[in-house]
């Protein structure tokens, strides 16, 4: 006679958080500067002004935008900040860095915003593996604010999680 399977982690207090489940939705650009600098080193005012003002902006509209210069080229703070002007009223977020600074930043906005006081005295396991770019410094912040209110912080898979905390 076959017994029947129970699935003791679906019947048990322990949650599991996919940090995946929150990743926000848009296309993520990584936008190089150095085109627009004479000989991607040299930044004319006047030129990038004009390039500024005559780039079609619309095509980043809901995007993600991560600003930054491939060169050596030493661009004065002035410059990325008229570029997010103009991607204000179409991008989602426009910062400073490479793409894995945008996903830590959109990250930590994310989890600032979590609510996390239904995980008060139980079980977690922050979930290890992710089919998108969820940056390691999101797992630190996660399993920084859950520490006050769960009972354990565990990371991985429910069936091979890696302990890490245990309140006493």
């Amino acid at each position: 006679m076959k017994e029947e399977i129970i699935n003791r982690v679906a019947n048990s207090k322990l949650k599991v958080i996919d940090l995946e489940d929150y990743y926000p939705k848009g296309k993520r650009i990584l936008f190089d500067i150095k085109d627009w600098l004479l000989e991607g080193l040299v930044l004319r005012e006047k030129d990038f002004r004009v390039f500024v003002s005559e780039h079609n902006w619309e095509q980043y509209k809901d995007c993600y935008v991560a600003l930054h210069c491939s060169t050596d080229a030493i661009v004065p703070d002035w410059a990325y900040m008229l570029i997010s002007i103009a991607l204000r009223d179409h991008a989602k977020l426009t910062i400073i860095g490479s793409l894995n600074d945008l996903e830590s930043i959109l990250y930590t906005q994310i989890i600032s915003n979590l609510e996390v006081s239904e995980y008060k005295d139980l079980p977690v396991i922050i979930k290890g593996c992710s089919h998108k770019p969820v940056p390691s410094n999101a797992l630190i912040l996660l399993s920084q604010k859950l520490k006050p209110f769960a009972k354990s912080i565990m990371f991985g898979e429910a069936c091979s999680s890696v302990p890490l905390y245990k309140k006493r």
